[in-house]
């Protein structure tokens, strides 16, 4: 595997050199407030409060954040090894006993390698398996075996399953629990690692199924989900020093989707921009605009995502100013848009 290398910049101004280990850095800013491992506390308190709890998964405790939970529950930890078709099965049949299985690996594996088993094991017969996947859309700098920029458009077909794209740590340690008692499988996209605290700014809550307005704004309606409402909250402030008012609503819920809200939103004389760590086909955008065409809005919406393309490795603050997810990319886009 190779990573990108650019030419030494000589100037006085010279940014430093981003090393190796920052393809698989945090997305968290310098100095950000963050909290580690939020999936991996919010399963032990759940499990404390739920005996019916379990978490498996495909040897990668470690970099799903599980290894907490085997830690506090070794005698409700299952070791699946790399057999992510097996993960989902067993998930399935500990499901079928009365269970409330969380079981991890990366989303490329989740999508690509065991959508089948869960399709037919979990889905079908709508039993509560919760899939925890990690590194979705372009979190890592490790290149297209492991970036899944497509996972929710391959979810989305799916029927009975809920997905859900948490933008913080305050999401999942919110979500975890609600996806624990609802019905049917679930598909959690998981930030892990330390993972920014954002949206405890905003007076939020998560709510399994609803979509949220962070902030209002006359000129600009953003509908993001996952880590780029972050990104979109930070644009915002940053299109205010241009005298554009920007409104933020953010969608944790990709399936079902709160249309309701997001299209009472939409229908506005405001420009509407949706924002995901994902491709532009299949995942936010699509759903977003679906919506819109099914109510008869007739409304323009612009995507700011990943291309429909494979994505080059390298490192992560790189690669997001490079496919436009940066802060400084999306503030440029809407002031063109705006003309």
């Amino acid at each position: 595997m190779s990573t990108t290398t650019e030419a030494p910049d000589t100037t006085a101004a010279a940014k430093p050199k981003l090393k190796t280990s920052a393809m698989i850095a945090s997305f968290a800013d310098p100095g950000q407030k963050t909290a580690s491992a939020p999936f991996g506390h919010a399963l032990v308190k759940a499990a404390q409060e739920n005996d019916k709890i379990v978490g498996l998964t495909a040897d990668l405790g470690k970099y799903t954040d599980m290894h907490i939970f085997a830690k506090a529950f070794p005698e409700r930890f299952f070791q699946m090894g790399m057999a992510e078709q097996l993960l989902f099965g067993a998930a399935a049949g500990l499901a079928e006993t009365g269970l409330v299985p969380f079981a991890s690996t990366y989303s490329v594996f989740a999508a690509r390698r065991a959508y089948d088993f869960l399709c037919l094991d979990a889905a079908e017969p709508n039993l509560n398996v919760n899939i925890v996947g990690g590194l979705p859309g372009l979190t890592t700098g490790y290149g297209p075996s492991h970036q899944a920029t497509e996972d929710m458009a391959i979810f989305r077909g799916m029927p009975n399953l809920t997905i859900v794209d948490p933008c913080d740590s305050i999401d999942i340690e919110q979500a975890v629990p609600q996806l624990a008692a609802s019905e049917g499988p679930t598909y959690l996209r998981l930030l892990r690692g330390n993972v920014p605290t954002v949206l405890d700014e905003y007076g939020y809550t998560f709510e399994l199924g609803k979509a949220k307005v962070l902030r209002g704004g006359n000129d600009v309606v953003f509908i993001s989900s996952g880590l780029m409402t972050m990104r979109a909250l930070q644009a915002a402030k940053a299109l205010a020093a241009h005298n554009v008012d920007v409104a933020v609503v953010h969608t944790p819920t990709i399936k079902p989707f709160d249309a309701e809200t997001v299209l009472k939103e939409i229908n506005t004389d405001r420009l509407a921009v949706t924002l995901e760590n994902h491709s532009v086909v299949g995942g936010l955008f699509e759903t977003v605009a679906s919506a819109v065409v099914t109510a008869g809005l007739g409304k323009r919406v612009v995507p700011i995502g990943l291309p429909d393309q494979f994505l080059d490795a390298g490192a992560l603050p790189t690669l997001h100013d490079r496919y436009g997810l940066a802060t400084d990319r999306i503030v440029a886009k809407v002031l063109a848009e705006l003309g």
